[in-house]
């Protein structure tokens, strides 16, 4: 018999399995991600969707089409009108509708307008995931500002339903330059402030920097868009490449970075809410005289003052509002550069008044399944800077 005992076996490796969420606002949405540990390494990570799912995309088929509108405020709140124009633009197109140069001009000052929303909730939020408290309550107060000019422009803070098909529900308001020229002038100073606090901070650097890295190839094979890819060295811009809206008749960058890390998505924005506020400026000192509607009076209502009397005007709105327009058949791929990236709608008509199908490929949904890879073998604690680098809504996903 040996003298030497022998070796124990060896133990067995014991994972925990541990739920974060589903609750709003921890993450982002009400997202629930189903978390496999090793100590406090993450083997797997899976996110799990459904919580949320609201079933516009099939309430759009018993809406008229303009009636749809309301609709697509709601898929995603932070960035409604960026909606309402993917939406309109695919109708448009299917109609063959002009638009009038001052409707297309103010939609792109509007939809920059909400890309700074949208961009300032994320960094608020992300900010504060990572224990900045001042940056949220700095991005709120700049929000607030813009809430107030959206609500000067539709009477509501947040689910506009500006934007028509045909053009703009209304005319812009008395005093909207003024309003909107001294929120741009005093914007750059803000970005600035949010910088200094954030863009050299040891503690900021050291929980992003080399933080969620992904390589560009699995990026691309999964469907990611927007700062997402742009910060790992493409730059894909729809507003450049196929430009939309007048978007080709404005001057501005697409910021990348090749690092591909949470604080290279940080940079990115960042420069995307300045270049924002440079289109802003182009398309206040160049907005076009005219009408803020096309001349399609079966699409759009017509002025009062081209009605004969006050009951035909009547008559003539309730039937529009009722009964809508008829769509010839056919059917239209129209996408957009969204605040989170590629959006894109696919509209089917069947020569009704109302869409025969609606689909909507968001950008959020395909950012988000880039979180099981982004996790995979990250410590825990690097898990809320990697979700909040990917600036997903949930009613982006679960539509």
């Amino acid at each position: 018999m040996s003298d030497t005992a022998a070796a124990p076996p060896p133990a067995a490796t014991r994972t925990m399995t541990l739920n974060m969420g589903p609750q709003h606002p921890s993450t982002h949405g009400v997202l629930r991600v189903v978390l496999e540990l090793d100590g406090e390494t993450i083997v797997n990570a899976e996110p799990e969707i459904g919580y949320l799912h609201t079933g516009i995309e099939k309430e759009c088929e018993v809406k008229t089409w303009q009636q749809v509108v309301p609709l697509t405020d709601r898929v995603d709140y932070l960035a409604n009108l960026s909606n309402n124009l993917c939406y309109v633009l695919g109708v448009e197109k299917l109609l063959a509708l002009e638009i009038p140069p001052r409707a297309q001009w103010m939609r792109v000052m509007l939809t920059e307008l909400t890309r700074l929303n949208s961009h300032l909730v994320w960094l608020g939020t992300h900010a504060i995931d990572i224990g900045a408290m001042s940056v949220f309550l700095y991005c709120f107060r700049e929000r607030e500002d813009l809430l107030r000019i959206f609500e000067m422009f539709s009477g509501q803070r947040m689910m506009t339903s500006y934007f028509r098909v045909g053009g703009l529900a209304l005319d812009a308001p008395r005093g909207w330059q003024n309003a909107v020229g001294k929120f741009i002038k005093e914007f750059p100073s803000k970005i600035d402030q949010y910088e200094n606090l954030l863009t050299g901070n040891p503690i900021w650097l050291k929980r992003t920097k080399g933080v969620g890295y992904m390589p560009l190839e699995d990026m691309l094979d999964l469907g990611v868009t927007g700062p997402m890819i742009r910060a790992a060295g493409v730059p894909w811009d729809i507003r450049k490449s196929e430009p939309y809206s007048s978007y080709d008749k404005f001057q501005f960058k697409v910021p990348t970075r090749t690092e591909s890390d949470v604080f290279a998505r940080y940079q990115v924005r960042i420069e995307e809410m300045r270049e924002s506020v440079k289109i802003i400026q182009q398309a206040m000192d160049g907005m076009p005289e005219g009408p803020f509607q096309a001349d399609a009076p079966k699409i759009v209502l017509p002025e009062r003052e081209k009605m004969k009397t006050q009951m035909e005007a009547l008559i003539y709105h309730f039937k529009i509002v009722t009964e809508g327009f008829r769509v010839p058949a056919g059917e239209v791929y129209q996408a957009i550069e969204h605040p989170r990236g590629e959006l894109a709608y696919y509209i089917v008509s069947d020569g009704t008044s109302k869409p025969y199908r609606v689909h909507m490929r968001t950008p959020s949904f395909g950012n988000l399944i880039a979180m099981k890879p982004m996790l995979e073998g990250r410590l825990i604690a690097d898990s809320i800077a990697c979700l909040g680098s990917l600036d997903f809504v949930l009613g982006d996903v679960d539509r």
